[in-house]
């Protein structure tokens, strides 16, 4: 089953469950979708299905830091409860080790040798642990590597 058809079914799932919050959450996330496909005029498939999620993901963290900056700690709890709803649907992410680990052998493959290399490894990286990984993670991975 695709991701998309997961996230329909799941959609009708909460439905019928009533369950509000957890619903609105997954019609954010079909909005989006659907968003993207009409703007690029595509069919996502599933790796571009979790790069909008991702996406989602990291706009969700930064609200509930500035919610918390803000002393709205309501509003972060809404955000981290719909946080909690998109990351379900991510895959099972890198630990640290693992990342630093395929950062390495990226860096070893393409023979980079300092910070100027950053961007080259950045865009080979970023097709290798795409929905692997947070991205955030991965860039200290990779200046890290640079630097050493």
């Amino acid at each position: 089953m695709s991701l998309k058809a997961r996230i329909t079914d799941d959609m009708k799932a909460a439905m019928r469950a009533k369950e509000t919050e957890r619903l609105a959450t997954i019609r954010l996330l079909t909005a989006a979708i659907k968003q993207k496909e009409v703007d690029e005029r595509i069919e996502l498939d599933d790796a571009a299905v979790v790069g909008v999620i991702d996406k989602m993901v990291k706009q969700r963290k930064d609200s509930i830091a500035a919610f918390e900056q803000g002393h709205r700690p309501d509003l972060a709890a809404k955000e981290a409860a719909e946080l909690t709803v998109l990351q379900a649907y991510l895959p099972e992410r890198l630990s640290a080790e693992a990342v630093a680990a395929e950062v390495k052998a990226i860096v070893a493959e393409l023979g980079a040798k300092g910070p100027g290399d950053m961007g080259k490894v950045m865009g080979a990286v970023k097709t290798r642990l795409a929905g692997k990984a947070d991205m955030g993670q991965v860039s200290a991975a990779v200046k890290a590597a640079l630097a050493g």
